[in-house]
């Protein structure tokens, strides 16, 4: 993947990055899998704003992702790399050899006409899925599940992935891209590689419009609110606001809100840097 930069014709255009799209292989996605989303503007299911700074966009329907890879031992191939408008990483159209479609998180590198695996005995290749107990030491990977069975929850981001970085007992030590290092079951599934669309962090978008048809509405600091709005708002002209926190009053800017009775806190060795 690729970017492309604008030529300055208006004010907007000077400094925009955008995507080149050149990795993409098909325009329509695949109606079977397909399914309507409605935008509820941050709203809940009786009206009330609960999530500011939301709504409008584009409209657009959800693409059925397949992120348990259950479908082991069938072989199947890559037959388009295509553009999802809710998420930063490309997908991929699987057909397997039963004649069923799925649609998976592209790995960086997937080709149309690529051949995909998933279950045990598996060949460590980019794409396939496979127990993380099964993959040698130093593997890269993503879609990686926290659970047995559950589907994949870490590193599904584009760019993101984590390395496999040695085995204890019946768990696997895995740096992940945040840094952190912990360890998750052997017996959890992941995809080989890391995901594609790794320049999507490099993108600038130019102007406000650009965000609005993400469904991004305009955000105003809390300086510059009143006190009855945000505990850093109010004050005689420019006021700094004090010790910054959020809305709820909670501090920023170094303060831990993990819990430290957090059950999970056990599994993790070491905390991501700061």
């Amino acid at each position: 993947m690729s970017l492309k930069k604008t030529r300055p014709l208006t004010p907007s255009q000077r400094y925009q990055l955008t995507d080149s799209f050149e990795d993409v292989t098909a325009s329509k996605p695949e109606k079977s899998l397909l399914r309507p989303m409605r935008n509820k503007g941050g709203r809940n299911n009786t009206g009330k704003m609960t999530m500011r700074y939301i709504g409008g966009g584009h409209k657009h329907r959800y693409r059925e992702i397949d992120f348990k890879r259950d479908k082991h031992g069938i072989p199947c191939v890559v037959k388009t790399i295509e553009y999802d408008p809710i998420r930063t990483a490309r997908i991929a159209l699987l057909h397997y050899a039963d004649g069923e479609k799925r649609y998976i998180i592209a790995p960086h590198g997937l080709k149309v006409g690529s051949k995909l695996l998933s279950g045990k005995g598996v060949v460590p290749n980019v794409g396939n899925a496979l127990k993380l107990g099964e993959m040698p030491l130093g593997t890269t990977v993503h879609a990686i599940e926290l659970r047995p069975g559950q589907g994949a929850k870490l590193a599904r981001a584009a760019g993101t992935y984590a390395n496999l970085n040695a085995r204890d007992g019946n768990y696997v030590i895995l740096k992940m891209p945040s840094g952190e290092t912990r360890m998750i079951l052997a017996a959890c599934m992941a995809t080989v590689g890391s995901v594609s669309n790794p320049d999507h962090s490099l993108e600038v978008h130019g102007k406000a419009g650009r965000r609005r048809w993400l469904g991004r509405r305009p955000r105003n600091r809390g300086v510059t609110m009143n006190p009855v709005d945000h505990p850093m708002g109010g004050g005689e002209g420019k006021a700094s606001g004090g010790h910054p926190r959020s809305r709820n009053g909670i501090p920023a800017k170094g303060y831990k809100t993990r819990n430290p009775k957090n059950s999970t806190s056990k599994y993790i060795i070491e905390r991501r840097k700061k």
